[in-house]
């Protein structure tokens, strides 16, 4: 059902001055010395869907809501009149949702807003002279746009996710798109519906794909223009996102949803088949994988996933994901090499279920967000652990962060000075602009005084 990479030995890869990898225990391995070739990793050919989005998104462009409800029925079978869901289904959806529902709702809510909140930042102003002064305002985007995934899942927690972190950021326009259903109307699932309720959002629209990212961006006769467009789909959404980053800013192009687990043999391999098997219920293409220096735990979770994958639900669909090339258990010769095989993965979920699990997680660099130990299931930060679940694949967490307040927030620098601490330092402005070339940018300093190049300066 899922494969095994032996990583252990010399096939853990090159170091960076390309002598192979030593191995023992005097070794420590780096992100940088693992052949990234060599791990799992889901084939996403952004490029690929590019020029089957440009059209249509030109097309949205040009026609707006038109175009919108034209996709809608090719790629969804849904004819719609409209884009935007009445007010009255989203107080429908509200009434009609399950009370259980609707409490983990609000609990989740109450705890991401309680992390999110603590995210602010607030402005500082440095004094760097006398008279002279630099703020940095930190302001908030004008208008977002929240793109919640649909399809084969519902994902009321995405509403949750990616509304609360912009209202906590003091966003004043919040849109938020999902693709439409035929069994509910032709109106998103009326438990996204309900959560938009629940968050006071009220501005809702049918629509996903590609068509719904060019509806934020450029706007049509129902939907105004956003300057921010965030939040996970599939991979012609990612592909719009990408040919319209420019014209709008994105949080990220996600990709299919990632585990990997760091373990060894004090981990439960039955709690560690499990969180492998949860996250593959999301799609077939997404990745599980477990790093372990312990054959023995390899052993015991495939016995796991042989028992426990044929009796979920989504069996077929795990079973797919388990046996792609995008997931794997991986060996390696100690956890030292682990550390460095899930720091070049970089995974968007990272679970530590070793000993000592904590000191093992406070050495990570890369990951979207990290598990610690066997209480802190990746499935608990999808829904209720107040962390946020929009998160970098692909291996963009080395470079890039899960979605946060700051996400929704630009840092502005006011520059404040008086005329004598601005002559104070002509001189040096002026001296640099010269040897840039660039004398008109001296002249605009000179303009102010009467001033002459010192002698000997």
């Amino acid at each position: 059902m899922i494969s095994r990479i032996d990583l252990r030995g010399p096939s853990a890869g090159p170091r960076p001055d390309g002598h192979p990898s030593p191995s023992g225990p005097a070794s420590l391995p780096t992100a940088a010395g693992i052949d990234r070739d060599l791990l799992p990793r889901a084939e996403l050919d952004v490029e690929a869907a590019l020029e089957k989005v440009r059209p249509l998104c030109e097309d949205v462009r040009h026609r707006g809501t038109a175009a919108v409800i034209e996709a809608t029925e090719k790629f969804d079978g849904v004819r719609q009149e409209r884009l935007r869901v009445p007010a009255e289904a989203l107080s429908r959806a509200l009434e009609e949702l399950d009370p259980a529902v609707r409490a983990a709702l609000e609990e989740s809510i109450r705890r991401a807003r309680l992390v999110h909140r603590d995210q602010r930042r607030t402005d500082s102003t440095v004094r760097v002279v006398p008279g002279g002064t630099v703020t940095e305002r930190w302001v908030p985007v004008e208008r977002v746009g929240l793109y919640v995934p649909g399809g084969r899942a519902v994902y009321p927690s995405s509403v949750v996710m990616n509304v609360v972190p912009a209202q906590e950021a003091g966003v004043e326009g919040l849109a938020v798109t999902s693709p439409p259903q035929a069994d509910f109307g032709n109106l998103p699932h009326p438990t996204i519906l309900a959560a938009c309720a629940l968050l006071g959002v009220d501005e809702v629209y049918a629509a996903g794909g590609a068509q719904a990212v060019a509806m934020f961006a450029y706007g049509t006769e129902e939907c105004a223009p956003v300057q921010l467009v965030t939040g996970p789909g599939n991979i012609y959404v990612a592909a719009a996102k990408r040919l319209l980053k420019g014209v709008i800013g994105i949080d990220s192009e996600a990709g299919p949803t990632e585990i990997a687990v760091l373990a060894d043999d004090t981990a439960d391999p039955a709690h560690v088949a499990a969180d492998l098997i949860s996250q593959a219920e999301h799609d077939v293409v997404a990745a599980a994988v477990l790093v372990t220096p312990s054959e023995a735990l390899a052993e015991a979770v495939e016995a796991e996933l042989k028992t426990q994958a044929p009796a979920t639900k989504h069996s077929e669909r795990v079973a797919e994901a388990l046996g792609g090339r995008q997931s794997g258990i991986v060996l390696v010769d100690s956890l030292d090499h682990g550390l460095a095989v899930v720091n070049a993965y970089a995974a968007e979920h990272l679970e530590i279920q070793t000993a000592d699990a904590a000191a093992w997680a406070a050495r990570v660099r890369n990951a979207g967000a990290v598990f610690v130990g066997p209480y802190s299931p990746v499935s608990l930060g999808d829904y209720a652990a107040g962390s946020n679940h929009v998160l970098p694949t692909g291996g963009c967490a080395c470079h890039s962060s899960g979605l946060s307040v700051q996400s929704f927030l630009r840092g502005i620098h006011v520059v404040d000075y008086s005329k004598e601490a601005l002559a104070d330092v002509t001189h040096h402005v002026v001296a640099l602009a010269d040897a840039e070339d660039l004398p008109a940018h001296g002249d605009a300093l000179r303009a102010r005084f009467d001033w002459k190049v010192p002698e000997g300066s």
